[in-house]
């Protein structure tokens, strides 16, 4: 019989490659009020509220996506905010922060809708709002 015990997995972390990872790196601890470690020329760990969040890796050719209006995404992550008032702010930090807007909200008076970015690297994510929980 096959030992079925689970795996002891200790970290658990998104990994984005990047051409430039010390920018790619600035950016994401900026944007989510991370640190940086440094793993060698080739790694970065970015930390939030004392974990991983999220790992850059070099990657010189890089090519990032076109997504939403091109060439299809190789995954993206979703930040949820109360509010169209807290996606604008968000969406000045990230403007700030050397991110770029792909693609405007459809409806900015909906209840719920979402803008989607890039990073510097060019890797998709979107900025989503939610109403106010009841």
């Amino acid at each position: 019989m096959t030992d079925q015990r689970a795996m002891d997995i200790k970290h658990r972390m998104i990994v984005f490659d990047a051409a430039d990872i010390d920018v790619e790196t600035a950016f994401w601890a900026a944007f989510l009020d991370g640190t940086v470690e440094e793993w060698g020329d080739t790694w970065r760990a970015i930390w939030v509220d004392g974990g991983y969040a999220l790992g850059v890796q070099l990657s010189p050719d890089h090519v990032p996506p076109e997504w939403p209006d091109g060439a299809p995404q190789q995954m993206h992550l979703d930040f949820y905010l109360v509010g169209i008032d807290a996606v604008d702010a968000a969406h000045e930090q990230v403007i700030s922060l050397g991110g770029r807007l792909l693609k405007a909200a459809e409806d900015r008076a909906a209840a719920r809708g979402f803008q989607v970015y890039a990073d510097p690297a060019g890797h998709p994510f979107c900025l989503c709002w939610i109403p106010e929980p009841s």
